[in-house]
């Protein structure tokens, strides 16, 4: 799965500029929960291939929703099923996404024990997955405009972590998973389980265990990273 991620101008102001042709234009939440606003960035209009950058709530609330926050958990759109998914299909379809981020945290259960581990590329930024929604109430005076993480089933390199991973996405399968020309075929490729960059999975202590800690003391290691290389295809 992916229940938190970290979200900073170093690195993310160059994947920004690549993308968007401008930074990071949030404020760094180095400690990113579901429900809270974050960045995304989606097509910037119909029929137009250039980005943009747009804050989001992340907890998907589907167009058809009659509450703007669903009462079940839409945080993570799981690839085995997001093209039936009546909260994911149409999006996954129409409006996808990506979610740039530093890294992510997951926890390693170890006995009775949760152990924090902060995933982060060795260099650069990370793209995950996403699918966005726009959802307006019936007298059009709310919109609520929100997003999901793509999760897959985890890598062998990483199932002593979890039994899921974020979707990540190397630099070329964001361009694809963003092409209004992408088929059926392409994006069932992108969904396979991958680790497209190095990675450096590092120790945290339970600190970043509370949502409202969101300073970089979330990040401090308590114990040596271990690395892992991307797969080469």
């Amino acid at each position: 799965m992916c229940g938190r991620f970290n979200a900073a101008d170093d690195p993310l102001n160059q994947v920004y500029e690549e993308l968007v042709g401008h930074p990071f234009p949030g404020e760094p939440n180095h400690n990113t929960a579901p429900t809270e606003s974050a960045w995304i960035v989606r097509q910037d209009a119909p029929g137009s291939d250039e980005l943009q950058a747009i804050a989001a709530t992340w907890w998907l609330t589907p167009y058809w929703s009659k509450t703007p926050k669903p009462k079940y958990a839409t945080f993570n759109a799981r690839a085995e099923t997001i093209a039936e998914a009546s909260s994911f299909r149409e999006p996954f379809r129409r409006r996808r996404c990506l979610v740039p981020v530093c890294g992510f945290y997951e926890w390693q259960k170890d006995g009775g024990r949760r152990i924090p581990y902060y995933v982060r590329p060795r260099a650069g930024g990370m793209l995950l997955a996403g699918v966005w929604d726009r959802w307006r109430s019936r007298d059009r005076t709310q919109t609520v405009t929100s997003f999901a993480i793509v999760t897959t089933a985890v890598t062998t390199k990483l199932e002593f972590l979890h039994d899921r991973q974020p979707l990540m996405l190397s630099r070329g399968g964001a361009r694809e998973w963003m092409s209004r020309d992408a088929t059926a075929s392409d994006l069932d490729a992108l969904l396979e389980p991958c680790i497209p960059v190095d990675l450096s999975v590092v120790p945290v202590s339970a600190y970043v265990g509370d949502p409202r800690n969101k300073e970089n003391r979330c990040l401090e290691p308590v114990a040596a990273s271990l690395s892992i290389d991307r797969d080469v295809h």
